[in-house]
């Protein structure tokens, strides 16, 4: 486990889980946007919840992904708190699905995002905020940046 802060227990703490794929020689990363903001999937868990649960849930709610391999393990980086005290974890998965699709949230009668995009590393570091960046080096790390079976 690795955390980016030595804060007390969150008050909230969600669960994501940094997607990518194979690309030719490099991985891309799945990065979501809601308004100007830059994320990974990621959302509240729900009363009882374990957090894997709930990230996987999310991502599937979120982009229809349903083909996630953990082939890093169950490692997570959390975030340091924001917003309320909440909390991010964000676990580390693979797939080969690439079509993503923006799926209605039954809460907000539209999706949560407004755009995906499957990026390189030097393309998201680029796009996302000082929060979320260590986690996409966090990722960038444990993958060396490239996929493999």
């Amino acid at each position: 486990m690795h955390t980016g802060s030595k804060a007390k227990k969150p008050t909230l703490l969600s669960a994501g889980v940094v997607v990518v794929r194979d690309k030719p020689g490099r991985c891309s990363y799945l990065l979501l946007r809601a308004y100007s903001h830059w994320d990974f999937s990621k959302g509240l868990l729900e009363s009882g919840e374990r957090p894997i649960a709930a990230a996987r849930r999310e991502v599937e709610e979120e982009t229809g992904i349903t083909q996630l391999d953990f082939r890093w393990g169950y490692d997570y980086f959390e975030t340091g708190p924001y917003r309320h005290g909440k909390i991010a974890r964000y676990y580390l998965s693979a797939t080969t699905q690439q079509q993503v699709e923006l799926r209605v949230s039954q809460e907000l009668g539209r999706p949560e995002h407004d755009e995906y995009r499957w990026m390189s590393f030097e393309e998201g570091l680029e796009l996302l905020g000082a929060r979320v960046r260590p986690v996409l080096e966090w990722a960038h790390h444990k993958t060396g940046g490239i996929m493999t079976d």
